[in-house]
């Protein structure tokens, strides 16, 4: 049985960020900008969010789970602090000093 193909024209136009979140460009901003307003044009210039239900439909063509869709932002993990990182490094180092004295 053959594999399943990801859609690669999604996958040229959104990027999927780390809260599962998925990005895309706005519709009506490539050409004749010239009858838009400077407002709207501003506005358009931001990259906007997919809805749940149309970030359900591009796992489908996807074939995989987009993680932190129907997560709250609390239960996704963070990236520890360089503090937290120089403590985890110090910890490991005494861990390995006496595991060392020990042998």
């Amino acid at each position: 049985m053959s594999k399943n193909k990801v859609h690669k024209g999604f996958l040229k136009r959104i990027r999927v960020s780390k809260t599962g979140k998925v990005r895309h460009r706005t519709a009506f901003h490539k050409h004749l900008s010239s009858n838009k307003s400077g407002k709207r044009l501003r506005q358009l210039r931001k990259d906007r969010y997919m809805a749940g239900p149309d970030a359900k439909r591009l796992e489908k063509m996807l074939f995989r789970r987009l993680r932190g869709r129907n997560q709250p932002r609390a239960a996704l993990r963070r990236s520890p602090s360089p503090e937290q990182k120089a403590e985890m490094r110090a910890a490991a180092a005494a861990a390995a000093a006496a595991a060392e004295s020990n042998s």
